[in-house]
Protein backbone atom coordinates (compact mmCIF):
# COMPACT_ATOMS: atom_id res chain seq x y z
CA UNK A 1 0.00 0.00 0.00
CA UNK A 2 1.33 3.45 -0.91
CA UNK A 3 1.72 6.29 1.59
CA UNK A 4 -1.20 8.04 -0.09
CA UNK A 5 -3.39 4.96 0.35
CA UNK A 6 -2.45 4.56 4.00
CA UNK A 7 -3.30 8.19 4.64
CA UNK A 8 -6.62 8.00 2.83
CA UNK A 9 -7.50 4.73 4.55
CA UNK A 10 -7.91 6.73 7.74
CA UNK A 11 -10.41 9.14 6.14
CA UNK A 12 -14.13 8.62 6.85
CA UNK A 13 -16.32 7.35 4.03
CA UNK A 14 -17.78 10.17 1.97
CA UNK A 15 -21.55 9.99 1.59
CA UNK A 16 -24.02 10.43 -1.25
CA UNK A 17 -23.30 13.30 -3.58
CA UNK A 18 -19.76 13.61 -2.30
CA UNK A 19 -20.79 15.44 0.87
CA UNK A 20 -18.36 14.53 3.67
CA UNK A 21 -19.82 13.39 7.00
CA UNK A 22 -20.07 16.11 9.60
CA UNK A 23 -17.43 15.03 12.09
CA UNK A 24 -15.98 18.49 12.55
CA UNK A 25 -12.39 17.64 11.63
CA UNK A 26 -11.14 15.29 8.93
CA UNK A 27 -14.22 15.64 6.73
CA UNK A 28 -12.66 18.73 5.13
CA UNK A 29 -9.48 16.85 4.12
CA UNK A 30 -8.44 17.43 0.52
CA UNK A 31 -8.59 14.49 -1.90
CA UNK A 32 -5.31 12.60 -2.24
CA UNK A 33 -3.74 12.00 -5.67
CA UNK A 34 -3.35 8.31 -6.47
CA UNK A 35 -0.06 8.21 -8.35
CA UNK A 36 1.15 4.61 -8.48
CA UNK A 37 -0.41 1.12 -8.31
CA UNK A 38 0.42 -0.42 -4.95
CA UNK A 39 2.58 -3.19 -6.48
CA UNK A 40 3.84 -1.01 -9.32
CA UNK A 41 2.92 -1.34 -13.00
CA UNK A 42 2.67 -5.03 -13.93
CA UNK A 43 4.18 -6.27 -17.20
CA UNK A 44 1.71 -6.55 -20.07
CA UNK A 45 0.60 -10.14 -20.64
CA UNK A 46 1.25 -10.86 -24.31
CA UNK A 47 1.83 -14.61 -24.65
CA UNK A 48 0.13 -17.86 -23.68
CA UNK A 49 2.61 -18.75 -20.92
CA UNK A 50 2.13 -15.43 -19.11
CA UNK A 51 -1.63 -15.68 -19.62
CA UNK A 52 -1.67 -19.15 -18.03
CA UNK A 53 0.08 -17.72 -14.96
CA UNK A 54 -2.48 -14.93 -14.69
CA UNK A 55 -5.38 -17.36 -15.03
CA UNK A 56 -3.96 -19.53 -12.22
CA UNK A 57 -3.33 -16.51 -9.99
CA UNK A 58 -6.79 -15.05 -10.45
CA UNK A 59 -8.48 -18.40 -10.02
CA UNK A 60 -6.70 -18.74 -6.68
CA UNK A 61 -7.57 -15.17 -5.59
CA UNK A 62 -10.42 -14.24 -3.28
CA UNK A 63 -13.39 -11.89 -3.38
CA UNK A 64 -14.71 -9.86 -6.32
CA UNK A 65 -12.55 -9.12 -9.36
CA UNK A 66 -12.24 -5.60 -10.76
CA UNK A 67 -12.41 -5.60 -14.57
CA UNK A 68 -11.90 -2.83 -17.12
CA UNK A 69 -11.17 -2.64 -20.85
CA UNK A 70 -9.67 0.03 -23.05
CA UNK A 71 -10.86 0.50 -26.64
CA UNK A 72 -9.60 2.69 -29.47
CA UNK A 73 -12.81 4.54 -30.25
CA UNK A 74 -12.24 7.25 -32.83
CA UNK A 75 -9.08 5.56 -34.08
CA UNK A 76 -9.98 1.99 -35.10
CA UNK A 77 -12.95 0.31 -36.72
CA UNK A 78 -15.40 -1.25 -34.27
CA UNK A 79 -15.27 -1.41 -30.49
CA UNK A 80 -12.78 -4.21 -29.81
CA UNK A 81 -10.70 -4.26 -26.63
CA UNK A 82 -7.02 -3.34 -26.88
CA UNK A 83 -6.18 -3.74 -23.19
CA UNK A 84 -7.91 -5.62 -20.39
CA UNK A 85 -7.19 -4.77 -16.76
CA UNK A 86 -8.05 -6.93 -13.77
CA UNK A 87 -7.41 -6.82 -10.05
CA UNK A 88 -8.31 -9.32 -7.34
CA UNK A 89 -7.30 -9.87 -3.74
CA UNK A 90 -4.47 -12.38 -3.64
CA UNK A 91 -3.71 -11.99 -7.36
CA UNK A 92 -2.79 -8.32 -7.67
CA UNK A 93 -3.27 -6.43 -10.94
CA UNK A 94 -2.95 -7.85 -14.45
CA UNK A 95 -2.75 -5.99 -17.75
CA UNK A 96 -3.53 -8.23 -20.73
CA UNK A 97 -3.02 -7.47 -24.42
CA UNK A 98 -6.06 -9.02 -26.20
CA UNK A 99 -4.41 -8.47 -29.58
CA UNK A 100 -1.59 -10.84 -28.65
CA UNK A 101 -3.96 -13.03 -26.58
CA UNK A 102 -7.27 -12.84 -28.45
CA UNK A 103 -8.92 -15.76 -26.63
CA UNK A 104 -9.49 -15.03 -22.95
CA UNK A 105 -12.21 -17.62 -22.51
CA UNK A 106 -9.93 -19.58 -20.15
CA UNK A 107 -9.70 -16.54 -17.89
CA UNK A 108 -13.45 -16.04 -18.16
CA UNK A 109 -14.04 -19.64 -17.10
CA UNK A 110 -11.61 -19.32 -14.20
CA UNK A 111 -13.64 -16.37 -12.94
CA UNK A 112 -17.03 -18.03 -13.49
CA UNK A 113 -19.23 -17.50 -10.45
CA UNK A 114 -17.02 -14.67 -9.19
CA UNK A 115 -18.58 -11.22 -8.95
CA UNK A 116 -17.07 -8.89 -11.54
CA UNK A 117 -16.85 -5.22 -10.62
CA UNK A 118 -17.06 -2.86 -13.60
CA UNK A 119 -17.72 0.85 -14.02
CA UNK A 120 -20.39 1.47 -16.68
CA UNK A 121 -20.57 -2.26 -17.43
CA UNK A 122 -22.69 -2.00 -20.56
CA UNK A 123 -19.86 -0.10 -22.31
CA UNK A 124 -17.25 -2.82 -21.73
CA UNK A 125 -19.28 -6.03 -21.81
CA UNK A 126 -19.61 -6.21 -25.64
CA UNK A 127 -15.86 -6.04 -26.26
CA UNK A 128 -15.18 -8.43 -23.36
CA UNK A 129 -17.71 -10.89 -24.78
CA UNK A 130 -15.82 -10.84 -28.11
CA UNK A 131 -12.71 -12.23 -26.38
CA UNK A 132 -14.53 -14.83 -24.31
CA UNK A 133 -15.09 -12.98 -21.05
CA UNK A 134 -18.71 -13.06 -19.88
CA UNK A 135 -19.60 -12.52 -16.20
CA UNK A 136 -22.30 -14.51 -14.46
CA UNK A 137 -22.47 -11.95 -11.64
CA UNK A 138 -21.49 -8.29 -11.62
CA UNK A 139 -21.52 -5.06 -9.65
CA UNK A 140 -21.64 -1.85 -11.70
CA UNK A 141 -20.19 1.04 -9.71
CA UNK A 142 -21.53 3.70 -12.09
CA UNK A 143 -25.08 2.34 -11.91
CA UNK A 144 -24.73 1.97 -8.14
CA UNK A 145 -23.81 5.63 -7.97
CA UNK A 146 -26.88 6.59 -9.99
CA UNK A 147 -29.20 4.57 -7.77
CA UNK A 148 -27.59 6.06 -4.67
CA UNK A 149 -28.17 9.58 -5.96
CA UNK A 150 -24.64 10.78 -6.71
CA UNK A 151 -24.76 13.81 -9.05
CA UNK A 152 -21.49 12.84 -10.82
CA UNK A 153 -20.92 9.17 -11.57
CA UNK A 154 -17.75 9.08 -13.68
CA UNK A 155 -15.10 6.84 -12.18
CA UNK A 156 -12.83 9.72 -11.20
CA UNK A 157 -15.66 11.66 -9.58
CA UNK A 158 -16.89 8.59 -7.70
CA UNK A 159 -13.46 7.61 -6.41
CA UNK A 160 -12.88 11.18 -5.24
CA UNK A 161 -16.28 11.72 -3.60
CA UNK A 162 -16.55 8.28 -1.99
CA UNK A 163 -12.97 7.27 -1.21
CA UNK A 164 -11.11 10.59 -1.16
CA UNK A 165 -8.62 9.87 -3.96
CA UNK A 166 -7.94 11.70 -7.21
CA UNK A 167 -7.38 9.52 -10.29
CA UNK A 168 -5.37 10.94 -13.18
CA UNK A 169 -7.67 10.75 -16.24
CA UNK A 170 -5.42 12.23 -18.92
CA UNK A 171 -5.23 9.13 -21.11
CA UNK A 172 -8.88 8.14 -21.41
CA UNK A 173 -9.16 9.09 -25.10
CA UNK A 174 -5.77 7.94 -26.42
CA UNK A 175 -5.27 5.37 -29.17
CA UNK A 176 -5.08 2.15 -27.18
CA UNK A 177 -4.17 0.17 -30.31
CA UNK A 178 -0.70 1.76 -30.08
CA UNK A 179 2.09 -0.78 -29.57
CA UNK A 180 4.06 -0.78 -27.40
CA UNK A 181 1.80 1.03 -24.95
CA UNK A 182 3.64 3.88 -23.20
CA UNK A 183 4.32 3.46 -19.49
CA UNK A 184 2.15 6.46 -18.43
CA UNK A 185 -0.82 4.87 -20.22
CA UNK A 186 -0.20 1.54 -18.47
CA UNK A 187 -0.01 3.30 -15.12
CA UNK A 188 -3.33 5.01 -15.83
CA UNK A 189 -4.87 1.68 -16.87
CA UNK A 190 -3.67 -0.11 -13.74
CA UNK A 191 -4.97 2.67 -11.50
CA UNK A 192 -8.42 2.35 -13.08
CA UNK A 193 -8.87 -1.01 -11.31
CA UNK A 194 -6.76 -0.18 -8.23
CA UNK A 195 -9.68 0.94 -6.07
CA UNK A 196 -12.66 -0.46 -7.97
CA UNK A 197 -13.40 -3.16 -5.38
CA UNK A 198 -12.97 -0.60 -2.56
CA UNK A 199 -15.48 1.62 -4.35
CA UNK A 200 -17.83 -1.33 -4.74
CA UNK A 201 -17.69 -2.10 -1.01
CA UNK A 202 -18.35 1.51 -0.04
CA UNK A 203 -21.27 1.83 -2.47
CA UNK A 204 -22.79 -1.42 -1.27
CA UNK A 205 -22.86 0.01 2.26
CA UNK A 206 -24.40 3.25 1.03
CA UNK A 207 -27.07 1.44 -0.99
CA UNK A 208 -27.86 -0.74 2.00
CA UNK A 209 -28.15 2.38 4.19
CA UNK A 210 -30.66 3.85 1.72
CA UNK A 211 -32.63 0.62 1.43
CA UNK A 212 -31.70 0.25 -2.25
CA UNK A 213 -29.28 -2.67 -2.20
CA UNK A 214 -31.81 -5.23 -3.41
CA UNK A 215 -32.83 -2.82 -6.19
CA UNK A 216 -29.21 -2.59 -7.31
CA UNK A 217 -28.84 -6.36 -7.28
CA UNK A 218 -31.84 -6.70 -9.57
CA UNK A 219 -30.32 -4.15 -11.96
CA UNK A 220 -26.96 -5.92 -11.97
CA UNK A 221 -28.60 -9.28 -12.66
CA UNK A 222 -30.53 -7.76 -15.56
CA UNK A 223 -27.28 -6.52 -17.12
CA UNK A 224 -25.45 -9.82 -16.57
CA UNK A 225 -28.24 -11.90 -18.10
CA UNK A 226 -29.10 -9.59 -21.01
CA UNK A 227 -28.48 -11.14 -24.46
CA UNK A 228 -26.11 -9.41 -26.89
CA UNK A 229 -27.69 -6.44 -28.62
CA UNK A 230 -29.19 -7.07 -32.03
CA UNK A 231 -27.40 -5.38 -34.96
CA UNK A 232 -28.86 -1.96 -35.59
CA UNK A 233 -31.18 -1.79 -38.60
CA UNK A 234 -30.21 0.81 -41.21
CA UNK A 235 -27.25 2.20 -39.20
CA UNK A 236 -26.65 4.77 -41.95
CA UNK A 237 -29.74 6.62 -40.70
CA UNK A 238 -27.74 7.67 -37.64
CA UNK A 239 -25.45 9.86 -39.74
CA UNK A 240 -25.06 13.16 -37.92
CA UNK A 241 -26.99 15.92 -39.69
CA UNK A 242 -29.55 13.57 -41.27
CA UNK A 243 -32.35 15.92 -40.23
CA UNK A 244 -31.33 18.17 -43.14
CA UNK A 245 -31.88 15.41 -45.70
CA UNK A 246 -35.48 15.32 -46.89
CA UNK A 247 -35.72 13.82 -50.37
CA UNK A 248 -35.50 10.09 -51.05
CA UNK A 249 -32.80 10.52 -53.71
CA UNK A 250 -30.70 12.40 -51.17
CA UNK A 251 -31.30 9.65 -48.62
CA UNK A 252 -30.04 7.20 -51.22
CA UNK A 253 -26.80 9.18 -51.50
CA UNK A 254 -26.34 9.13 -47.74
CA UNK A 255 -26.83 5.36 -47.71
CA UNK A 256 -24.40 4.74 -50.59
CA UNK A 257 -21.70 7.00 -49.17
CA UNK A 258 -22.14 5.59 -45.65
CA UNK A 259 -21.90 1.98 -46.83
CA UNK A 260 -18.89 2.74 -49.04
CA UNK A 261 -17.16 4.49 -46.14
CA UNK A 262 -17.95 1.58 -43.82
CA UNK A 263 -16.40 -0.97 -46.19
CA UNK A 264 -13.25 1.12 -46.55
CA UNK A 265 -12.99 1.74 -42.80
CA UNK A 266 -13.42 -1.96 -42.04
CA UNK A 267 -10.80 -2.94 -44.60
CA UNK A 268 -8.31 -0.36 -43.29
CA UNK A 269 -9.28 -0.91 -39.63
CA UNK A 270 -9.75 2.78 -38.95
CA UNK A 271 -12.61 4.78 -37.52
CA UNK A 272 -15.16 5.62 -40.26
CA UNK A 273 -14.90 9.30 -39.33
CA UNK A 274 -11.24 9.24 -40.37
CA UNK A 275 -12.24 8.03 -43.85
CA UNK A 276 -15.01 10.58 -44.48
CA UNK A 277 -16.88 12.81 -42.06
CA UNK A 278 -20.63 12.65 -41.51
CA UNK A 279 -20.87 16.31 -42.46
CA UNK A 280 -19.24 15.58 -45.84
CA UNK A 281 -21.74 12.78 -46.49
CA UNK A 282 -24.65 15.14 -45.80
CA UNK A 283 -23.10 17.89 -47.93
CA UNK A 284 -22.84 15.53 -50.90
CA UNK A 285 -26.39 14.25 -50.40
CA UNK A 286 -27.82 17.76 -50.39
CA UNK A 287 -25.76 18.93 -53.39
CA UNK A 288 -26.07 15.82 -55.59
CA UNK A 289 -22.84 16.76 -57.42
CA UNK A 290 -22.78 15.99 -61.14
CA UNK A 291 -19.08 15.11 -61.33
CA UNK A 292 -15.79 14.93 -59.43
CA UNK A 293 -15.11 18.62 -60.01
CA UNK A 294 -18.40 19.61 -58.37
CA UNK A 295 -17.79 17.14 -55.54
CA UNK A 296 -14.33 18.54 -54.80
CA UNK A 297 -15.87 21.98 -54.19
CA UNK A 298 -17.93 20.69 -51.27
CA UNK A 299 -16.88 20.87 -47.63
CA UNK A 300 -15.13 17.67 -46.62
CA UNK A 301 -13.90 16.90 -50.16
CA UNK A 302 -11.22 19.56 -50.34
CA UNK A 303 -7.71 19.86 -51.76
CA UNK A 304 -6.22 17.22 -49.46
CA UNK A 305 -8.33 14.49 -51.06
CA UNK A 306 -6.72 12.76 -54.04
CA UNK A 307 -8.35 12.23 -57.41
CA UNK A 308 -8.78 8.49 -56.81
CA UNK A 309 -10.57 9.09 -53.53
CA UNK A 310 -12.84 11.68 -55.09
CA UNK A 311 -13.72 9.26 -57.86
CA UNK A 312 -14.76 6.53 -55.40
CA UNK A 313 -17.07 8.96 -53.58
CA UNK A 314 -18.50 10.30 -56.84
CA UNK A 315 -19.13 6.71 -57.94
CA UNK A 316 -21.20 6.19 -54.79
CA UNK A 317 -23.18 9.33 -55.54
CA UNK A 318 -23.74 8.15 -59.12
CA UNK A 319 -24.94 4.75 -57.91
CA UNK A 320 -27.56 6.47 -55.77
CA UNK A 321 -28.62 8.64 -58.71
CA UNK A 322 -29.13 5.53 -60.83
CA UNK A 323 -31.47 3.80 -58.35
CA UNK A 324 -35.09 3.34 -59.37
CA UNK A 325 -37.84 4.85 -57.23
CA UNK A 326 -38.55 1.43 -55.77
CA UNK A 327 -34.92 1.03 -54.70
CA UNK A 328 -34.71 4.36 -52.85
CA UNK A 329 -35.00 4.35 -49.05
CA UNK A 330 -38.15 5.62 -47.41
CA UNK A 331 -37.98 8.96 -45.56
CA UNK A 332 -38.38 7.44 -42.12
CA UNK A 333 -37.73 4.20 -40.31
CA UNK A 334 -40.61 1.86 -39.62
CA UNK A 335 -41.96 2.71 -36.19
CA UNK A 336 -42.65 -0.34 -34.03
CA UNK A 337 -43.64 1.56 -30.92
CA UNK A 338 -45.65 4.71 -30.28
CA UNK A 339 -45.08 7.82 -32.42
CA UNK A 340 -42.81 10.63 -31.20
CA UNK A 341 -44.41 12.34 -28.15
CA UNK A 342 -44.54 15.70 -29.95
CA UNK A 343 -47.17 14.20 -32.27
CA UNK A 344 -49.39 12.82 -29.51
CA UNK A 345 -51.47 15.95 -28.95
CA UNK A 346 -52.74 15.77 -32.54
CA UNK A 347 -52.97 11.99 -32.92
CA UNK A 348 -54.41 11.11 -29.50
CA UNK A 349 -55.00 13.97 -27.01
CA UNK A 350 -56.03 11.51 -24.28
CA UNK A 351 -52.73 9.63 -24.63
CA UNK A 352 -50.87 12.95 -24.50
CA UNK A 353 -52.67 13.78 -21.24
CA UNK A 354 -51.74 10.38 -19.80
CA UNK A 355 -48.10 10.84 -20.78
CA UNK A 356 -47.92 14.31 -19.25
CA UNK A 357 -49.38 13.04 -15.99
CA UNK A 358 -47.15 9.95 -15.99
CA UNK A 359 -43.99 11.96 -16.57
CA UNK A 360 -44.84 14.31 -13.72
CA UNK A 361 -45.63 11.48 -11.34
CA UNK A 362 -42.50 9.49 -12.23
CA UNK A 363 -40.43 12.64 -11.76
CA UNK A 364 -41.89 13.13 -8.28
CA UNK A 365 -41.12 9.52 -7.28
CA UNK A 366 -37.57 9.76 -8.66
CA UNK A 367 -36.97 12.98 -6.73
CA UNK A 368 -38.25 11.37 -3.53
CA UNK A 369 -35.97 8.37 -4.07
CA UNK A 370 -33.02 10.58 -5.08
CA UNK A 371 -32.22 8.97 -8.42
CA UNK A 372 -32.48 9.82 -12.12
CA UNK A 373 -35.90 9.21 -13.67
CA UNK A 374 -34.44 6.96 -16.36
CA UNK A 375 -33.05 4.63 -13.70
CA UNK A 376 -36.37 4.50 -11.89
CA UNK A 377 -38.19 3.41 -15.07
CA UNK A 378 -37.19 3.53 -18.73
CA UNK A 379 -38.83 6.51 -20.53
CA UNK A 380 -39.69 4.23 -23.47
CA UNK A 381 -41.61 1.94 -21.10
CA UNK A 382 -43.65 4.89 -19.84
CA UNK A 383 -44.41 6.01 -23.40
CA UNK A 384 -45.55 2.56 -24.49
CA UNK A 385 -47.72 2.16 -21.41
CA UNK A 386 -49.38 5.56 -21.93
CA UNK A 387 -49.93 5.07 -25.65
CA UNK A 388 -51.57 1.70 -25.21
CA UNK A 389 -52.59 1.22 -21.55
CA UNK A 390 -54.07 -2.06 -20.28
CA UNK A 391 -57.84 -2.35 -20.43
CA UNK A 392 -58.09 -2.64 -16.65
CA UNK A 393 -56.44 0.30 -14.92
CA UNK A 394 -55.61 -1.49 -11.69
CA UNK A 395 -52.33 -2.29 -9.95
CA UNK A 396 -52.20 -5.87 -11.17
CA UNK A 397 -52.75 -5.04 -14.84
CA UNK A 398 -50.34 -2.11 -14.88
CA UNK A 399 -47.70 -4.12 -13.02
CA UNK A 400 -48.03 -6.94 -15.55
CA UNK A 401 -47.67 -4.49 -18.44
CA UNK A 402 -44.54 -2.95 -16.91
CA UNK A 403 -42.99 -6.37 -16.34
CA UNK A 404 -43.81 -7.26 -19.95
CA UNK A 405 -41.74 -4.28 -21.08
CA UNK A 406 -38.78 -5.51 -19.01
CA UNK A 407 -39.16 -3.45 -15.83
CA UNK A 408 -37.54 -5.04 -12.79
CA UNK A 409 -39.62 -6.05 -9.78
CA UNK A 410 -38.41 -3.12 -7.66
CA UNK A 411 -39.27 -0.65 -10.42
CA UNK A 412 -42.74 -2.13 -10.81
CA UNK A 413 -43.29 -1.82 -7.06
CA UNK A 414 -42.19 1.82 -6.92
CA UNK A 415 -44.02 3.23 -9.95
CA UNK A 416 -47.18 1.13 -10.34
CA UNK A 417 -49.44 3.08 -7.93
CA UNK A 418 -48.53 6.47 -9.37
CA UNK A 419 -48.83 5.24 -12.98
CA UNK A 420 -52.27 3.75 -12.30
CA UNK A 421 -53.40 7.23 -11.26
CA UNK A 422 -51.73 8.88 -14.25
CA UNK A 423 -53.35 6.48 -16.73
CA UNK A 424 -56.75 7.48 -15.42
CA UNK A 425 -56.21 11.10 -16.52
CA UNK A 426 -58.46 11.88 -19.48
CA UNK A 427 -57.95 15.57 -20.16
CA UNK A 428 -54.76 17.50 -20.85
CA UNK A 429 -53.82 20.02 -18.16
CA UNK A 430 -55.41 23.42 -18.73
CA UNK A 431 -52.99 26.11 -19.85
Amino acid sequence: MTDAQETAADLPLRITGGTPPDDGESSAAAPIPLLEPREGIPPVVADEAALAEVIAAFAAGSGPVAVDAERASGYRYGQRAYLVQLRREGAGTALIDPVACPDLSGLGEALSGVEWVLHAATQDLPCLREIGMVPSRLFDTELAGRLAGFPRVGLGAMVESVLGYVLEKGHSAVDWSTRPLPEPWLRYAALDVELLVDLRDALEKELDRQGKLEWARQEFEAIATAPPAEPRKDPWRRTSGMHKVRRRRQLGVVRELWETRDRIAQRRDVSPGKVLSDSAIVEAALALPANVHALSALNGFGHRMGRRQLEQWQAAVDRAKALTEGQLPQPGQAVTGPPPPRAWADKDPAAAARLSAARASVSAVAERLTMPQENLIAPDTVRRLCWEPPKSLDDESVAAALAGYGARAWQVEQVTPTLVAALAVKEPPSS
